[in-house]
């Protein structure tokens, strides 16, 4: 069976389309859920809550959640498909600066129990434990999920550091 995906979304900027339509955080989070939804089978999706900006605050709140479901192929695959999905939604990686506004932000955080590192691709995603809009989405979506590296639950890492649970 193919393993079980978790990726983040994260938005806090509008996107005007050539078409002269503008997209709200919302429907960019909206519009990569339904692509996600051709590449991961059984696709769930976490409820879409607010959050205060990380390490730049001078940019509005994002909006965040989380889908999962299951992927037949590699995460170096599943990456290069997300970055392409992050492109059509405006995201322009080139331009933006790091922390700062994004149109669509896809973060791979599970990947089954592959545990990887290199310079591009790390998995599962190097500051999930830190982030408690990441651990939130994953939370409602898999409550019992554990890192793969330790085998703790996401859910005592997210107490233990002080983190709201709900």
């Amino acid at each position: 069976m193919a393993p079980l995906v978790v990726l983040g979304l994260g938005s806090n900027k509008a996107y005007k389309r050539v078409d002269g339509r503008v997209q709200t955080p919302r429907e960019l989070l909206e519009e990569g859920s339904r692509k996600l939804s051709g590449v991961l089978s059984d696709l769930r999706a976490a409820p879409m809550f607010e959050t205060e900006p990380l390490h730049v605050a001078d940019q509005p709140r994002f909006l965040n959640t989380a889908v999962c479901g299951r992927y037949e192929g590699a995460p170096r695959e599943l990456l290069s498909i997300i970055h392409d999905i992050e492109a059509s939604c405006g995201r322009n990686r080139a331009e933006e600066r790091r922390f700062g506004e994004r149109t669509l932000d896809i973060d791979i955080l599970l990947f089954g129990v592959v545990v990887m590192s290199e310079p591009d691709l790390e998995i599962p995603h190097p500051r999930l434990a830190e982030r408690a809009f990441a651990l939130i989405p994953l939370l409602a979506l898999l409550p019992n999920a554990k890192d793969p590296r330790s085998g703790v639950s996401y859910r005592d890492i997210l107490e233990k550091a002080g983190l709201p649970c709900e």
